[in-house]
């Protein structure tokens, strides 16, 4: 692969990022856990040091450095890993690990990961090619609609200027379809009908249904994709307005200009080269001892998991994706099994172990009002909408942290993810009747978090169910 291809594909994407601005950004979503962060960011920035070496005959033997995050739910794993992805606009999957079944079970197969991963590179690809396109597709699409509007009319019938003297047919057309044209680009046309010869879409879905055995959906896919494939796509004649065949013909356009060939290439070269598996509850699969359930084994889907870890080769239907170079990151909380308790040779495919610390209440107050999504401004977004004012005070979020961390104390501790409830249940009765709310200030201190949620908060039977 030459030099500059190499480059192009994340240099481009990661250039201005060095691992402190990395830092930086996660920071503007997740609260705490500069471990992890500052782990994914040199994982992230050795990338591109890989890509940076060009023709050295070492970039290939370099691997990426894979990531074992460990810690309790809702403290930010899995959102350290996609807020990193976006930033990149690398192909990211969460995966759960419990969902994939050693090979010869009915199940998903590991390598499924793979395909779901290109399939979102696919789409990145796809937009990023859309957007190059984009002003060719509408300058033809605007051709073509002309032309629709001009053949549906009469000589007699197609618009004249008024100013026009004796011209040809030619002239005719060429005043016709410029007054048209002003029509259009004024929005005065949308709702004109014209007769369109509109795609019809086979449907071999039903046939694959009937055949697909239950828990065969990887199979089911794949065949649906194929069928859909061979299949043409026939045409029929109907009536559609301007605005909908806008639609379909500017969607025809784009499939016409962009090169599915070159789209699927550079999928793929993201695919190996950016992207990045999250497998969650990875210690679930862990053997503890040998105690696994007598259906599934656990040992048996590590080391079916263990070659793509490894670097192999996966066949998918837009073509074969070497995985030695995409980055893994595996997640768990480790609270019965460890880290030892995976096999040996899947411990050793995730050198970089980071622990992910509890949240206490200072964490919780930081992650209300910190983030740029914190939860607190979306609730102000969202009850705006409403005319409903909500204003925050500090004595408030102390109180709302003080109840989530108790909870998680007192019950099961899923993190910050303890906000979400309470929160919801805080301003049930605005969300609810917001009428009653309209026009006026709703002051979130400790006295209103007090007055919703405090007999709540002392029955312990109802905060189980409740908070």
């Amino acid at each position: 692969m030459p030099k500059s291809a190499g480059r192009s594909i994340l240099t481009e994407m990661l250039s201005e990022f060095k691992p402190t601005e990395i830092v930086r950004h996660l920071d503007g979503f997740i609260i705490g856990q500069a471990d992890a962060k500052r782990a994914v960011a040199i994982a992230l920035r050795n990338r591109e040091r890989r890509l940076a070496l060009g023709e050295h005959p070492l970039r290939e033997e370099i691997h990426p450095k894979n990531i074992i995050m460990i810690g309790p739910t809702g403290v930010g794993k899995t959102e350290i890993a996609r807020r990193l992805a976006k930033m990149a606009n690398a192909p990211f999957i969460k995966v759960e690990a419990t969902k994939y079944t050693e090979v010869g079970y009915v199940g998903r197969d590991v390598e499924s990961m793979i395909r779901d991963l290109l399939m979102t590179a696919m789409k990145i690809v796809r937009q990023e090619f859309e957007e190059r396109y984009k002003e060719d597709a509408e300058k033809r699409t605007e051709e073509r609609l002309l032309d629709l509007l001009l053949s549906g009319k009469s000589a007699a019938e197609k618009p004249k200027d008024e100013n026009a003297v004796t011209s040809t047919e030619d002239d005719d057309e060429a005043i016709a379809r410029d007054i048209f044209r002003k029509k259009l680009r004024g929005g005065k046309l949308e709702d004109r009908e014209v007769e369109f010869r509109a795609p019809q879409a086979a449907s071999p879905q039903v046939a694959v249904q009937m055949m697909a055995i239950p828990g065969m959906e990887e199979i089911e896919n794949q065949m649906q994709n194929m069928l859909g494939d061979i299949f043409p796509k026939k045409r029929e004649n109907r009536k559609v307005s301007i605005a909908q065949a806008r639609k379909l013909i500017y969607q025809e356009e784009l499939e016409q200009l962009i090169d599915q060939e070159k789209l699927k290439e550079e999928a793929i070269r993201r695919t190996e080269n950016t992207g990045i598996v999250f497998i969650d509850e990875i210690d679930k699969i862990a053997s503890r001892g040998g105690k696994g359930s007598p259906d599934v084994s656990r040992e048996g889907v590590q080391r079916d998991i263990l070659p793509l870890v490894e670097g192999s080769t996966v066949n998918t239907r837009h073509g074969a994706v070497k995985t030695d170079h995409i980055l893994f990151i595996a997640a768990g909380a480790f609270h019965i099994a460890a880290v030892t308790d995976l096999i040996p040779e899947l411990q050793g495919r995730f050198p970089i172990r980071v622990e992910l610390k509890p949240l206490n209440k200072e964490d919780y107050v930081s992650i209300l009002k910190t983030p740029k999504n914190a939860l607190a401004k979306q609730y102000q977004a969202l009850l705006s909408t409403e005319n409903v004012n909500i204003q925050f005070e500090n004595s408030g979020f102390e109180a709302i942290a003080e109840i989530a961390y108790e909870m998680n104390s007192r019950n099961e501790n899923i993190g910050a993810r303890r906000l979400h409830t309470i929160l919801e249940k805080l301003f049930e009765k605005p969300s609810f009747e917001p009428e009653k709310y309209s026009g006026k200030d709703v002051v979130v201190d400790r006295n209103f978090v007090t007055s919703e949620l405090g007999d709540i908060v002392k029955n312990q039977d109802l905060s189980r169910f409740i908070l």
